[in-house]
Order: structure tokens, then sequence, then C-alpha cells
């Protein structure tokens, strides 16, 4: 045998031990980046105002996924199934969808006459076109006829694009986007012919984000006194993160530049288009949203070029949990994660914010317990607020149900399995019997090397709680002592094949029955821990009884078991519980009868 000295100086030893440290390799990054790329330098805007902010209403949203959205998948879109996302987008509440680049094909073309021929009065149809006079005549042509729609043109106006790209000078950038805008107002809202639409007109100079904003407000003012707004019929100045190039912080200190520096801004709806390439399309969205923007353009679940577009189902749900309502409907998200996935053919991620399978669940003990003691909390409150912890969004409201919160594997606590229970028959189980069956189900959750399903927990507490074999109780009638307070039962048991009846004395039913258990089995039980509840609020309703029995097996080892009871009378319930213990530890080889 290891003595205490020889075992301090193994562990000594062992301790002792050293890792070199890791190196860093850097096989194709470089040691100093700032040699290859520079640090974004943003516009100069000591006064701004944008951080005392708050979102008190729904912006305008236009959605581009039939557009920007479709360009970008490795499967475009069929026309069948442009035609449901179009109509599912209508169901959901937006009033303006992007719906095509009408002059890029035929296809294009055709499915622009579908939606113009199908969109409800009150959705504006958005059409993109490049600043090419054939290209804009067409692109014109797709939607005559429509109640209401929108000309959406673009010119790249940063410096690397002009220089690098189209070795354009300013100047002639301006000229180019005030033609093009000449061209588009000549072919709608100035041609009589045309008079049935009402007609928008967006400017994107792309690339805005990476522009020099006092030259976005340059040529924006060039477009705007081309097009002649009003503030009935307002210029959309689209603003876009074309590239993310710098923090969000840094894009809205450029919005609320723009925005302070067009003129007529009553004329003027500011919007924003922020892509994902540093991943902070969402909070570029947000901030541009406080520093004056009024429309966010985007895509469901953040689809689009490269990493795609501002997801529109984060921005609008964010502003829904803040207590603000987004004006778009996602009573149903799972259908609205079908459809999307099967038209796109991309999966929304597993932890995609509110849209993901997993956004809603938890699989730590300690996030479990703490939205059990929540929802317990919760539903006894009556002032409607949410205050769930780990859980910003109460999963109903969006069409989810409570059963998928909490997933339970091999690191679970007691209260995720305590909540599927609590879910699943109704039963609140007390601490002790939380703890002990969490045990069994982290054992069994081990062994099988996976996350547990609902119905497999349930069966688990089912057959380690619940026994009627090979003791049940058949009839059993409580007296109260002539001589005393103490309480008499005379039980009826089934067992096996034949009948027992046993008798007897306790302070109370409870431990009667105990009583009588031992004086025929020799199973010295004592009751450790009772506790009940009713499994319905009326009359009718069945209680629920706990009772944690403590017992020497046959080895003379004190061990403590937990049973349960269902029944309508409260008694009954009690004595079955005490059976199941009885049962459990006769499975066990604890107790031989």
């Amino acid at each position: 045998m290891m003595s205490i000295r020889s075992f301090s100086t193994t562990i000594v030893a062992t301790a002792r031990k050293s890792v070199p440290p890791a190196t860093l390799v850097m096989a194709n990054m470089l040691k100093d980046p700032s040699v290859k790329y520079k640090a974004f330098k943003g516009v100069d805007l000591p006064n701004r105002q944008w951080p005392n902010k708050q979102i008190t209403r729904a912006p305008r949203w236009l959605n581009t996924d039939l557009r920007d959205g479709n360009q970008s998948l490795p499967d475009p879109m069929s026309i069948s199934q442009k035609k449901e996302f179009f109509h599912k987008l209508v169901d959901m509440g937006f009033k303006e969808i992007e719906v095509a680049f009408p002059s890029a094909s035929q296809t294009d073309f055709d499915f622009t006459r579908y939606a113009v021929e199908n969109a409800p009065d009150d959705v504006m149809i958005q059409v993109l076109t490049q600043s090419r006079e054939h290209l804009v005549r067409r692109t014109v042509e797709s939607v005559k006829g429509a109640k209401k729609a929108c000309i959406h043109t673009y010119l790249a106006t940063s410096n690397v694009f002009r220089d690098v790209v189209f070795n354009m000078s300013k100047e002639e950038a301006i000229a180019k986007a005030v033609e093009t805008t000449k061209l588009v107002r000549s072919l709608t809202k100035d041609d009589h012919a045309m008079q049935e639409t009402e007609w928008t007109y967006e400017f994107s100079p792309e690339c805005f984000s990476d522009t020099p904003t006092d030259f976005a407000v340059e040529i924006c003012e060039a477009v705007k006194a081309a097009w002649e707004p009003t503030v009935e019929q307002p210029i959309i100045f689209n603003l876009p993160a074309t590239v993310e190039v710098a923090g969000p912080n840094v894009y809205a200190d450029q919005i609320e530049y723009f925005c302070n520096n067009i003129s007529e801004r009553e004329k003027c709806i500011i919007s924003v288009h922020p892509h994902n390439d540093r991943g902070c399309s969402v909070a570029a969205a947000e901030l541009g949203l406080l520093a004056g923007a009024d429309r966010v353009e985007g895509c469901l679940f953040g689809s689009g070029e490269r990493t795609g577009n501002v997801d529109l189902v984060t921005v609008a749900l964010n502003m829904y949990t803040h207590g603000v309502s987004p004006n778009l409907d996602f009573s149903n998200i799972e259908e609205i994660i079908e459809i999307a996935e099967r038209c796109t053919k991309i999966h929304v991620h597993p932890r995609a914010p509110y849209g993901g399978s997993l956004v809603v669940c938890a699989f730590s003990g300690s996030h479990q317990d703490a939205i059990k003691k929540g929802f317990s909390k919760h539903e006894k409150s009556n002032d409607g607020e949410w205050r769930i912890p780990y859980l910003p969004l109460d999963p109903k409201d969006i069409g989810r149900s409570y059963e998928a919160v909490i997933r339970v594997n091999s690191q679970s606590g007691k209260g995720g399995a305590a909540w599927v229970i609590l879910r699943s028959l109704g039963l609140d189980l007390p601490r002790g019997m939380q703890v002990a069956f969490s045990s069994a189900v982290q054992s069994h959750a081990d062994s099988l090397g996976r996350e547990l399903k609902t119905e497999e927990i349930t069966e688990l507490c089912q057959s380690l709680y619940f026994s009627s074999s090979p003791i049940s109780l058949k009839d059993f009638e409580i007296t109260k002592k002539r001589d005393s307070n103490d309480r008499e039962v005379f039980v009826i048991l089934n067992n096996g094949g034949s009948k027992d009846t046993i008798a007897g004395v306790g302070n109370g039913p409870i431990s009667a029955f105990v009583d009588a258990i031992n004086s025929k089995f020799g199973s010295n039980f004592e009751v450790l821990n009772y506790t009940e509840h009713s499994l319905g609020k009326d009359s009718q309703s069945k209680a629920a009884t706990y009772v944690e029995l403590s017992y020497k097996d046959v080895s003379g080892n004190k061990v403590s078991r937990w049973g349960c009871g269902i029944n309508p009378d409260v008694s009954q319930a009690s004595f079955e519980a005490i059976l199941s213990v009885l049962n459990k530890a006769i499975e066990a080889g604890e107790i031989v009868v």
C-alpha cells in the first residue's frame, strides 16, 4: 500500500513536469500586417449625436432576397421558387421588395412582370439597373403598369473604383450619375403615358463606406437636383457598406455626416445597406438608424454576396425584444426558414440569431436551472413582462415551443431534466429528487454518447420512480385510533399472484403505511422527504406525491430512494410512491421479501 508520504511525493513530481511554450509559426500570415493593410480613417465628427439616441420606431424595410440574395446563390432560384418567396415576403409585411435585375435576362424580366401583376397595391416593386441607356430603358419597361415602382441606379464612387476600375474623375462620375437620373426621369415621372404609376427613384453611391463622405454628399446633391424630389415623393439615397471596411461606429459617423450635410433632408429617404464582411452588419444597420437613416435594405437570414447582406430577421427581432414593433410578422419562423432554405439551398446556421435551431436551447446545467426558475416565477406573475434568464425572446412569439428550450446531455444539470419532466408529465420534482434524477440522466447520456430525447428522459423517469410490480395497492382504509390522535391503516396488497393484508399505526396516513410495510417486509423504511402538488387547478385534478425513503440494504449499508405516485386521492398517491420505492429496492436486490 502506498504511504501518504510517497503519494505526496508522486503528486509533487507530476506537478513539476514542464510543457514547452507553443511556437507561433505564422506560416502564411504576416507578423506585421501593417505593411500590407492600413487602418481605415473615418470621418471627423467630434459632435456626433447617434450614441445618445435610441431606436423607437420601425424603419422602412427593403427586402432584396430576390435580387441581391439570388444573384449570390450558387444555384439561383427557379421562377416558381421566386414566386413562392415573393408571396411569403408579402405575407410577412414587406412593403418594398427589390425583385430583379430585369435587364440582365429574359427570366428576370418575366419575373418582374409577374411581381408587377401580382403585388398588392401598397407594395412597391423595386428593380436595379446599371447606368447604361439601353439597360435603363429595358428596366423601366419591366415595371410598366405597376401601382408603385422604384428604379434603382448605382455608380461606384470610392477612390479605388474610380481610379482602378473605371479610370473616372469625380466630375465624370457626377456627370454620369446626373445623366442616368435625367434619363430615368424622362422615362417615368415626366412621361405622361406612365402616370398611372407612383414612381420612386433610388440612387446608390456604391462603396459608400469606402468613399470620401464629402464626395458622397456632392454626387447625391447633383442627383437630387436632377430628379427634383418633393416631401411627398422623396428620393432614396442608399448608402451601402458594399464591402464592410471599418467598425459599425465608423459607418454610423458616415451616415450622420451625410444626413447633416445633404440639403433638403426632408425630401430624402436615407437607406442603409450593410454587408457583413467584418461580421458587424447588424450593428452597422442599427447604429445607422441611430445616426439618422430611415430605411434598411437586406435579406432574410443574411443571404447575399460573400458574407451576406444584413440579416433583416435579426434587426427586426432585436427591435421587437426592445418593445418596438418591426411591422413584420415572424409568428411562424419555422415556415419562413423552411421556404428560405428550400428556395436558396442554403441552411440557416443552427446558431443564427432567432432563426437558428439551437438559439432557444440550453444544454448547460446552470443555464437550465436559471431558465426553469425564471419560468416558475413568470407563471406566477401578472404583469406580462418577459424576464427569463438566457431567453431574450419568448419562443412562442415566433411559433416555437417551450419543449425545445432545454436540451439534455451528459453536461446538463438537475434543472434540465427536471424541466423536461415538468413540461412532459407536469411533475415538479422536488430539489432532492432533481439531483438524484439528474445523476441517472447523465449516466444514461454518457452510456449513449449523445443528447437524450424528451421521450427517453420521460421513460427513464417513469422506470425509476413509478413501479407497481411485484407489489401493488389493491385497497386501503384509514381510521383514527380512539385513544390517541394516531392513524391506523388497513391495506390489501397484490403481491405477485397472492393478496396480502397488512396494518400499521402512525401519526398520519403515511407513517402508518410505512409502519405496515416495515412490519410485513422487514424493510426498515424511514421517511426522509415528502412533498405533493396538484396536477391541475380544478377539484377533479390528480395529486402528485414524491416520497424519499431511507433504509438499510442486505449488506447493512444505508441507502435512499425516491418514489412517485399519481392519483386523485392524495393518500393513495402517497402509498403508491412508497410501494414504488419498495419495488425498485426489491428489483435492485437491496431488500429481500
